[in-house]
């Protein structure tokens, strides 16, 4: 079981709750996933989601439904499917695949509640108006992303002593890629490392941007935070591995199909959270009392083999930090 205490929630007030939203639910009720991506690449998130609920007494073909909606990397549907869920009157809709999920859902109704994942700030990107009181019909999880790129830098450093240029590759239409780009530039300058910034939207562009890089002479690469990034994971390390390019991600999932390495929050245990959120909702509980819960703690995976078969030899020290080393 995903411990919940690797996320913190801030100590909230309570909002007024629309009158709309406590009207009857059915005797079984029906909670709308809506995901930016697709079952192959995002339904362990489901999985890990339906293991919250359970923790709060709700499981799925007993006493839940859940009606799910997969927008396949395509987040020009989403409004679309945010509007089937409202039509078919939900009484929760859940997110996954980044703030543009929940805001396409936050844009569709303002009655039925709504739990997200994020990588964003969500104050920033308007889901909520704080993180102690959420207010309105919104809350969940905010997985810390855009603050992490100097702790990224700093394990490339050990693993690399005479890296001297990094390149970081981010999708320009993420809501967060502006404070990834910022935040790396500002880390690389100030431990004197040369930074380059690629920008990828489609799967088609990765390989182009890996040959830039390597022609712009970057000694590695930093994957900024992206759910479609995730998606197309198989295809990011294999790309990665053929340019021998040492990369580190912020998801321990593609560093389980071949990644060098990876540091971040688990979204795993995000949305395990998430669902004891809506569990917790599905009971009474009002999303305003509900404050956005933030991690406490941010994991390590290394992936042995891969660093093997670039030459390179993780120094022991680092390993003794990791949360989880693959071999």
């Amino acid at each position: 079981m995903i411990e919940r205490r690797e996320f913190i929630a801030l100590l909230g007030g309570a909002a007024t709750w629309p009158l709309a939203a406590r009207a009857q639910q059915p005797a079984v009720p029906v909670i709308g996933w809506l995901a930016s991506t697709s079952p192959q690449a995002q339904g362990h998130f489901a999985s890990a989601f339906r293991e919250g609920l359970k923790e709060v007494g709700y499981v799925e073909g007993q006493n839940v439904a859940i009606e799910y909606r997969w927008a396949q990397d395509q987040n020009d549907r989403l409004p679309a499917l945010a509007a089937d869920l409202v039509g078919a009157r939900v009484a929760l809709i859940a997110t996954a695949g980044g703030t543009v999920a929940a805001l396409a859902a936050k844009a569709a109704t303002g009655t039925i509640p709504i739990v997200f994942v994020t990588g964003a700030d969500p104050v920033e990107t308007g889901l909520v108006a704080s993180l102690n009181r959420p207010g309105g019909n919104v809350t969940g999880v905010g997985v810390s992303t855009a603050t992490l790129e100097a702790k990224k830098l700093e394990l490339l450093r050990d693993s690399i002593p005479q890296i001297k240029s990094v390149a970081m590759i981010l999708n320009p239409t993420n809501a967060v890629s502006d404070a990834q780009s910022k935040a790396f530039q500002a880390a690389a300058h100030t431990t004197g490392l040369q930074a380059h910034i690629m920008h990828v939207q489609t799967e088609s562009g990765l390989d182009m941007a890996f040959s830039t890089v390597v022609q712009q002479g970057a000694d590695a690469i930093i994957v900024a935070s992206d759910p479609f990034f995730d998606s197309i994971r198989d295809r990011f390390v294999a790309i990665a591995a053929r340019y021998a390019m040492p990369t580190i991600y912020d998801r321990r999932e593609l560093v389980m199909v071949g990644g060098l390495m990876s540091y971040g929050a688990s979204f795993i245990a995000a949305h395990h959270l998430e669902g004891v959120y809506a569990g917790q909702i599905l009971k009474g509980e009002k999303p305003s009392d509900l404050p956005v819960a933030l991690p406490t703690k941010f994991e390590l995976v290394i992936n042995l083999k891969t660093a093997k078969a670039l030459g390179l030899t993780v120094p022991p020290s680092l390993l003794t930090r990791a949360d989880e080393v693959i071999e």
